[in-house]
């Protein structure tokens, strides 16, 4: 199977089984999902819809966020890891967007990454998500599964480097379904430890099963 073929495998797998992929992320407005995908580095995003409820109530907007206590914030967030860090990143990602962009979220992967809390992953999952832009965020799921499936070179080590082997092969109006397919797929299906090869649809496409499991056979 040449890497054209394999790709167009995956495609043609996802888009059968999950046409319209979403994030796991509770949310009900672009400040709620940036909040919730700051809180989510590094995290579940189980736990995080576990804590965003009481952080969205006591402070729906970034208006009320920007003038936060410290202290509460951390209250409310102690659960999730990296509190400390998470804290001053919520409170001062509210104040930058007032201050420099006039109280609205840019949009742009260049504009976000000046946030603070915001880095290129963070920054990609947000433009995708809210306006469906041809960005690909690459966290450790869709690091794992590009690379065992073969999408991906093997010198492709950083997750800029699979960003960009993503992007270049996957058709752009559908870059930001295949975020979603690949991270959830990583989640249930293709997890770090004990993968669930037998049960995978893309066996015929994987080069991971192909060389580490049907071998056993």
């Amino acid at each position: 199977m040449t890497k054209k073929q394999r790709y167009q495998f995956v495609i043609d797998y996802f888009l059968e089984q999950g046409p319209e992929p979403e994030t796991e992320l509770l949310y009900d407005s672009v400040y709620q999902l940036l909040v919730a995908v700051i809180l989510s580095a590094q995290c579940t995003d189980k736990r995080v819809n576990m804590t965003t409820p009481l952080i969205f109530e006591k402070y729906p907007d970034l208006e009320s966020m920007s003038r936060a206590n410290t202290e509460d914030v951390f209250g409310l967030i102690k659960s999730i890891s990296y509190p400390n860090n998470k804290t001053k990143h919520l409170i001062g990602m509210a104040r930058k967007v007032l201050s420099d962009f006039g109280g609205k979220i840019p949009m742009t992967v260049e504009e976000l990454m000046k946030l603070p809390g915001v880095g290129r992953k963070t920054a990609n999952v947000i433009t995708s998500v809210v306006e469906k832009q041809p960005n690909m965020a690459v966290d450790t799921h869709v690091f794992r599964v590009s690379r065992r499936i073969g999408l991906v070179s093997p010198k492709a080590t950083t997750p800029l480097a699979v960003e960009k082997e993503l992007v270049k092969n996957i058709p752009e109006e559908l870059i930001h379904k295949a975020h979603h397919w690949l991270i959830l797929h990583g989640r249930y299906i293709c997890t770090a430890r004990n993968p669930k090869c037998r049960e995978c649809g893309l066996q015929a496409a994987c080069l991971y099963f192909q060389r580490e499991i049907k071998n056993r056979d």
